[in-house]
């Protein structure tokens, strides 16, 4: 028989009725594939706010597996699994079985059935500082239950690639009330179709004729936050109630409801107790260890009275916590006897104490009432005022008067500064604890002076009353904790007085030595803004950390790296303007302390981040605080650099334009000089009775144009008009055909045909270098690798586009380059007439005029052939 204690999987029920209904199924481990020293799989046998579960080996093989047997056959409801925070597996299967496999029993051959599979989350979104709880709903019959667990989620804290469970809750029935449960069923279904109401409005809430009813008791997260000894009275008080429901004494069952309600945050408390007293222990702070549990002890003893008083707990359940051993379930052989550790999850829920309900202090409507606080004795004081013109301190505080309010905070003032050192330490703790119970609803007081009056007395109690007393951190703490979460809400008061009187005394009170050195306050301000907020608390907030930033740094001051850039980044994408604006200034503040690591919490810097503005304006201020130019910086020296190249080189342009005008001037002069003394000789000819050219041929000066080709210079019986439209298209040596429109060009001219009359001439550039036509893709590379041939200036050489050599200036070296045996090497026409055609016999040969194009007359017509002659050809022989 499996043996039950407070906090262990084994809990007993009451009842027959109790036990058809789903609950908490009490297991033991079979077997595991292995864990670490310390982290036995045996741990999740016990269910306490202090237990560290199983961890599986470092840099283990996966996957893991544990095996469980449940004390029962029984039909399995709901699972529940308690995640580590970072150890966290990928995925968990879930096999069951009636009895254990062969390799466990070798006469028995029975194998595990699968149910399924659950995947946990990778817990980026917390920053693994939270534990995931996951339920899961099966139905499924056995005894065995056996728990598969696969590769690690991969970060920057589970360095061994090691996965871990906290916790493991089974609820279900057993199976043998399977029918009975079936039979409830129909019975359910009768009393429907009969008209009967089977739900009774009194029962709301409870197990009674409910099959499926789980009751919280039995879940996980009771047992995992509550003090083992609170929770076996809570669950012996639940039992009680359901008794008294059955018997229908419902003020009784109200009264227990109450109380359960009451103990269930008194547990919680002394499980937070627990935590932080092994915490202390581990730290081998043993006046703190020894503080809290006398702590627990005191807090226990004035509970169990209460519940003694109203006659709601027999003498024989109020166990002290020496009557129970240290930890439930040990084994000799129990990680626990070496070394109590506590995990690390309840560290981190010892900085959330403030999400835990508090001991109750309001009124409670019904006639039961638990006072569950040490200051109980002062506390009774603190009733509602009838008298209109009250004569006591506390009477005061209640008043309709807000003069009387104000009065009674500066009376209890004085009477706090009046007290003798000597007082005992019970009667000061007591009487701070009440003063502080008035300062928290003297804060909420609308009338600034009441306010202010508070301020006044909060601020005494921590920088007087406490010193003075010798009073311990604890209760500095207490006064902190119970206080800023509602000086926090007045930042954001619609009155903007109240507004910066809260805000400044935050601060304030955040630098007081008594204050500073716990570090509360600045856990307060980086929790994340709230969408539903308002302005004037999101903006007061924001404020106070950038202000408290600069006084108390991150240094053991509360404030981390971590906690302010998390908390920054996620404030960058809030509604409101004022907000962004100054998560902007906070993070480049931590910037200029931090560098490089701030860098880390920040999407990366390119241009899709820069979109949004305030990363552009983060990142340029990062770069002006590295002394680096910022983007706009740059931007604007590019685009000075550009306008300063594009004026020199248009500085050049026209300095070179201005060098062609001056050849082209000097070439026109040289030509129009050749032409008059061309114009003398052939004068003098005429005139000393000299033949003309035309004349010594025997041609008529009319026709000497018939049958000459003006480019080359040739003459033949066959230059019809179709005859030379077929010499220009194919064997004049002068002229060729453009490989990218057809025309027929000049070769002299194919250079400007390229760049300004083409079809193509778009995708052609000029090289500076060689003054050639280059396709503009290949321009670049043309230029870089200086490969080409440099041009002469006109003046002094002539520059050949198709062998790419300079040679003799003027218009008849174009016909020597072009014609003669030792120009051109890349004349495809010369090439072919010279191998094709047959050696020139003497006195057959074709007539060439020595004038060549120069004895063409200007504004002939010239023949254009099929694929046409560019307009450049037409305009140079026009000219000439």
């Amino acid at each position: 028989m499996l043996m039950t204690v407070p906090g262990t999987t084994g809990i007993p029920h009451a009842s027959a009725q109790t036990r058809r209904m789903p609950h908490k199924i009490g297991f033991v481990v079979v077997s595991s594939s292995g864990h670490e020293d310390g982290f036995s799989a045996r741990e999740l046998m016990i269910h306490a706010p202090t237990v560290s579960g199983w961890r599986s080996p470092r840099f283990c093989q996966f996957p893991q597996e544990i095996v469980l047997q449940m004390v029962e056959r029984c039909r399995i409801r709901k699972l529940q699994l308690l995640a580590h925070q970072y150890m966290i597996s990928s995925k968990i299967e879930f096999y069951i079985s009636e009895s254990l496999p062969e390799y466990f029993a070798p006469y028995q051959a029975e194998r595990f059935r699968r149910l399924g599979y659950v995947s946990l989350c990778d817990n980026e979104k917390t920053g693994c500082k939270a534990r995931e709880l996951k339920s899961v709903y099966v139905d499924a019959v056995g005894q065995f239950l056996k728990l598969i667990f696969h590769q690690n989620h991969a970060n920057k804290y589970n360095i061994y690639n090691q996965v871990a469970l906290v916790a493991i809750n089974i609820i279900g029935d057993p199976a043998d009330f399977s029918d009975e449960s079936n039979t409830a069923s129909r019975e359910k279904l009768i009393d429907h179709y009969l008209g009967h109401n089977s739900e009774d409005p009194a029962l709301e809430g409870t197990y009674a004729r409910r099959s499926d009813y789980i009751s919280p008791l039995d879940d996980l997260a009771f047992d995992m936050y509550q003090d083992p000894e609170v929770a076996q009275i809570i669950r012996k008080l639940d039992e009680r109630k359901r008794e008294a429901v059955q018997k229908e004494r419902y003020d009784y069952a109200k009264k227990l409801k109450q109380a359960i309600a009451d103990l269930q945050k008194v547990g919680e408390r002394l499980g937070r107790y627990e935590v932080e007293k092994r915490c202390a222990v581990e730290k081998e702070d043993y006046d703190l260890a020894k503080e809290k549990k006398q702590q627990m002890e005191q807090y226990r003893a004035e509970v169990y009275e209460q519940l003694e008083l109203h006659s709601l707990l027999d003498a024989e359940l109020m166990r002290r916590p020496l009557d129970l051993p240290l930890w439930p379930l040990a084994r000799s052989d129990s990680p626990r006897h070496q070394k109590p550790v506590p995990s690390l999850p309840q560290l981190e829920e010892r900085g959330t104490e403030n999400q835990f309900a508090e001991p109750f202090l309001q009124e409670k409507p019904s006639s039961y009432s638990l006072t569950i606080s040490p200051q109980h004795s002062a506390v009774d004081q603190l009733l509602p005022a009838t008298d209109p013109h009250p004569k006591t301190n506390v009477a005061g505080a209640y008043s309709k008067t807000w003069s009387y309010r104000e009065d009674a905070l500066l009376a209890l003032y004085k009477k706090l500064m009046e007290m003798p050192v000597g007082t005992p330490k019970e009667d000061l703790k007591n009487t701070l604890r009440a003063s502080i119970f008035l300062i928290r609803r003297a804060i909420k007081d609308i009338v600034t002076s009441v306010f202010q009056a508070s301020l006044k007395l909060l601020k005494m109690i921590i920088t007087q009353y406490i010193p003075k007393h010798k009073l311990s951190k604890l209760e500095t703490a207490h006064c902190v904790e119970r206080t800023i979460p509602i000086l926090l809400t007045r930042t954001g008061d619609s009155s903007a007085r109240l507004r910066v009187t809260a805000a400044n005394f935050i601060q304030e009170m955040a630098l007081f030595k008594e204050v500073k050195s716990l570090q509360i306050i600045p856990s307060y301000l980086v929790q994340p803004l709230k969408a539903n907020s308002s302005v004037h608390l999101a903006m007061s907030q924001m404020g106070l950390l950038a202000r408290l930033l600069k006084d108390l740094g991150t240094g053991s001051s509360g404030f981390t790296i971590d906690n302010v850039m998390k908390f920054s980044v996620s404030s960058l994408e809030h509604r409101v303007y004022e907000v962004r604006e100054t998560a902007v200034r906070i993070i480049l503040d931590m910037y200029r302390q931090h560098q490089a690591s701030i860098l880390e919490y920040l999407p990366a810097d390119d241009n899709n981040t820069r979109k949004n503005i305030l990363y552009k304006t983060l990142f340029e201020g990062f770069a002006k605080i590295d002394g680096r130019a910022t983007d706009a910086e740059m931007r604007q020296a590019r685009r000075k650099a550009a306008t300063e190249e594009a004026e020199k080189q248009k500085k050049e342009e026209i300095k070179a334009v201005q060098g062609q005008l001056a050849a082209l001037k000097e070439i026109q002069a040289e030509v129009q000089e050749k032409e008059s003394d061309a114009v003398k000789p052939k004068n003098q000819d005429i005139q000393g009775g000299k033949a003309a050219p035309a004349e010594a041929l025997g041609i008529p000066d009319e026709h000497y144009l018939d049958n000459l080709c003006i480019f080359c210079g040739e003459r033949s019986e066959s230059f019809t008009e179709e005859g030379l439209d077929l010499h220009y298209w194919k064997h004049c040596l002068m002229l060729t055909r453009c490989d990218h429109c057809k025309q027929v060009v000049e070769i002299s001219s194919l250079t400007e045909h390229l760049l300004t009359e083409c079809d193509k001439k778009d995708g052609f550039g000029k090289c500076y270098r060689c003054s050639e036509a280059v396709f503009k893709e290949e321009l670049p590379r043309h230029i870089k690798n200086k490969e080409c041939n440099p041009a002469k200036p006109e003046k002094l050489a002539n520059r050949c586009p198709l062998c790419h050599e300079n040679f003799s200036p003027g218009e008849e070296a174009w016909k020597a380059h072009l014609m003669s045996l030792a120009g051109c090497t890349m004349n495809l026409r010369k090439t072919h007439i010279l191998q094709k055609a047959p050696a020139l016999q003497p006195g057959k040969s074709s007539a060439v005029a020595a004038s060549g194009p120069a004895g063409s007359k200007a504004g002939s017509k010239i023949p254009t052939p099929k694929g046409g002659l560019s307009k450049s050809s037409s305009r140079t022989h026009a000219r000439r």
